[in-house]
């Protein structure tokens, strides 16, 4: 298998800023490339910047809940009475 890689450039037009254009025109100077080769550089290092997460993960610090007293399900009248207290009937 034969694979085939083209590579197209695509001409569009964009409307810039002027604070944009100035510091586009003055890479330009710095480094001697073209306009296009500046704007094509500028944004390749601009979206090839790794994202930061804006918020913090969200922590959990967990509290033991063990129950402070012992009920026992089985024995009904014991658990009404821990409950209600000793005059539950």
């Amino acid at each position: 298998m034969m694979l085939l890689y083209y590579h197209h450039d695509m001409r569009t037009t964009l409307t810039l800023d002027d604070d944009v254009v100035a510091k586009l025109k003055e890479e330009m100077r710095r480094s001697g490339q073209s306009f296009k080769e500046t704007v094509n550089t500028v944004l390749r290092k601009g979206l090839n910047v790794p994202k930061k997460n804006k918020f913090e993960p969200f922590k959990v610090n967990p509290k033991n809940l063990k129950p402070r007293i012992t009920i026992d399900y089985d024995n009904i009248g014991e658990l009404l009475e821990q409950i209600e207290g000793p005059l539950h009937r």
